[in-house]
Parts: structure tokens; C-alpha cells; sequence
């Protein structure tokens, strides 16, 4: 792999200019500090099919609670509310401050589904919204989940997983981290795409890039690098682009980099930098997948990828005890130090 040109990807200039698509952030009625909301220990009724819990001072209605989510295992939208009240402590620092785009499930896990940018109205006076320009020159008013009262809404709207932007409200144009979504191509097993993020951490550590991987839940690993924010959207998916191309061309045999379907090769894997690109999301952390057994994504080890996790190892009956056990492996992601500059001041 060539020495990469870490500021042909990203070109100086000055990063403070305004940028094509503004955004605004309008609190819910009587917002509190979001540490506080965290403290909160919510159990869903066993004995209701709709109920009314206190999460935090904030009452929240939920309904169908009995409908069942997961035939094969039985598992009810009760008992996801429930895993979600249970480790939002870890979950909710990674998806605060953030536009959140619905991905609504309202029939369970392999029902029809629909995606809503628009927060749906009526709604929680305390919800709060991201009001973001479009390309369209529509503003978009996405809901914001800071707490656990918001977590609970907008899963029992039918959210399964979970998919916040890359970039926080205040600007939504400049996200903190950058991904690669490694995602087998027919043919390709999930020992490949272990061994293509094995790959992608060797090139990152080569230019002393921290990244942290994690389990899709689906069927890949996405691979992220905390930057320092300052480059725009546009930007970082151009790094992520170089880099990703410049890496399938050093691995033919496992990785590629072929956006076009009808042209990409079979059992290998692919290095997915178009979901760096504006207005994408991915699962966040910890998210449950509408799959069989409900598998979550699940931030592991570089060890545990070396050793040969799976996808099926990390699921909603047994994500609680593995925190309680190991902590928020992606904690780094939350911290200002030791993240990756991307442009020359």
C-alpha cells in the first residue's frame, strides 16, 4: 500500500466557513441535564399490553407490549423496550445530540418497514428536534433521543435498531468519526470479513490511526476512527474513499472497493466508504437487528476479532451481562483525546 496522502484527501483551507446545509437544535419543553436522565431504572410491565412508565419525571405511554417481535425465540416488543431500558447508561452517549432517522418496524422484526425522518406529530412536548436544510431547501425536523424517556418513545414507535447521523446537531455538516462498513459479497463467509477488518486496522495502524470495530448484527463489521471535527461531510467521505480504494487494490483477493453491484466480484469483501457520504446512518452501537435471535451490534475487541467472534455471539438476551462484564469497549469514541486529525491546520 502506497504512502497515503493524507491531505490530497482533504484539502487545507480554512474550516470555520458556513456549509450548504444548516441545522438547529430546539430543546424539548423542560430540558433537564442529560448525566441526570441516565440514572433512571425503568421495568416494563409484565402483567399490561399498554402501560404508562416514569422515566426520569417523564411519562412515557407504550402500547401492543405483548406483540411478539421475534417468532422463533418468542421475543415481544415488551422485551426489547426492556433491553433498551436496560443498557441506555451506554447506549445513550452515543446517540445524544444527534438527528435520529426512523427505521419503524411496526409489525416486529420480519414485518414491512418504513423509514421517518420527520419527527411524527403529535408528539412528547419534551421530545426535542434537529431541524436540518436538505438539499431540497426542506428543513427537516428529526427527533433527538438524550434520554431514556426519548429511548423509549421512539422504540415503542417500532424502531428495532437504532441510526443517529455521524455529526451532532450543532453542526451537522462536520461529523467526530469516520467508518468502514465491511460487508460480505456472495460467496464471502464471515472468517473473510474478519480477516478484511484485520486489514483495515494494519493500514490504519500504519499512520498510528486509532479504530474500534464492532459486529453489524447483520452480516459485516464496521471499523471506526474518532477524528477531530473540523472537515466537513463531503470531506471525510473523500478520505474514507482514497483510503478504501488504495486498500482493495493492495488486497484483491479479500477486499474491494467496487461500488456497482453488477461489477463487483464474489467472495470478497466490501470496503464501503459511500456510507461516510451526507445524510447516511448506520445502527448505532448496541442496536438490536431485526434478524433471527436478535442479534446486536456489538463493539468487540481487536482480540476477539483475531480469535474469531461471530455474529450470533452478541444478541439481546445475554448484550447486558457482556456489559457488565467488559464496559463500553467504544467509550473511546466519546473522549476528545486521541482522535485522528484529518486536516492541517
Amino acid at each position: 500500500m502506497r504512502n497515503y496522502p493524507l491531505n490530497e484527501a482533504v484539502p487545507k483551507r480554512t474550516l470555520s466557513v458556513a456549509t450548504g446545509h444548516p441545522s438547529t437544535f430546539r430543546a424539548g419543553a423542560n430540558p433537564r441535564t442529560i448525566a441526570s436522565k441516565r440514572k433512571s431504572r425503568v421495568t416494563i410491565p409484565a402483567d399490561q399490553d399498554d402501560a404508562t412508565v416514569d422515566a426520569g419525571g417523564k411519562e412515557v405511554r407504550l402500547t401492543n407490549l405483548s406483540k411478539v417481535f421475534w417468532p422463533e425465540d418468542q421475543i415481544t416488543k415488551r422485551d426489547l423496550l426492556q433491553y433498551y431500558a436496560d443498557i441506555s447508561e451506554y447506549l445513550l452517549p452515543h446517540i445524544e445530540s444527534r438527528a435520529m432517522v426512523m427505521k419503524r418496524y411496526p409489525n416486529g422484526a420480519y414485518g414491512e418497514f418504513f423509514f421517518q425522518k420527520r419527527a411524527p406529530s403529535p408528539r412528547p412536548e419534551w421530545i426535542p428536534v434537529c431541524e436540518i436544510l436538505h438539499p431540497s431547501a426542506n428543513l427537516v425536523d428529526f427527533p433527538v433521543i438524550n434520554d431514556l424517556a426519548g429511548l423509549l418513545w421512539v422504540v415503542n414507535l417500532g424502531c428495532i435498531d437504532l441510526n443517529p447521523w455521524y455529526a451532532r446537531c450543532d453542526d451537522a455538516d462536520r461529523p467526530d468519526y469516520l467508518h468502514f462498513d465491511l460487508d460480505p459479497t456472495p460467496g464471502a463467509d464471515f472468517g473473510l470479513v474478519r480477516e478484511a477488518a484485520l486489514l483495515v486496522r494494519e493500514a490504519l495502524d500504519a499512520f498510528k490511526i486509532r479504530s474500534y470495530p464492532k459486529t453489524t448484527g447483520s452480516r459485516g463489521i464496521h471499523v471506526y476512527v474518532p477524528i477531530v471535527r473540523g472537515p466537513v461531510q463531503k470531506e471525510v467521505w473523500s478520505f474514507a474513499k482514497a483510503f478504501s480504494v488504495d486498500l482493495a487494490k493492495a488486497h484483491p483477493q479479500v477486499l474491494t472497493s467496487e461500488y456497482r453491484v453488477a461489477k463487483r466480484p464474489a467472495k470478497r469483501v466490501l470496503v464501503d466508504y459511500n456510507q461516510n457520504a451526507w445524510g447516511r446512518t448506520l445502527a448505532s452501537v448496541y442496536s438490536v437487528r431485526p434478524k433471527p435471535h436478535a442479534p446486536v451490534s456489538a463493539p468487540v475487541t481487536w482480540q476477539e476479532i483475531e480469535r474469531g467472534v461471530s455474529i450470533d455471539d452478541f444478541r439481546m438476551d445475554n448484550m447486558r451481562q457482556r456489559l457488565k462484564r467488559v464496559g463500553d469497549l467504544f467509550r473511546p469514541l466519546l473522549l476528545q483525546k486521541n482522535r485522528f486529525r484529518l486536516s492541517v491546520p
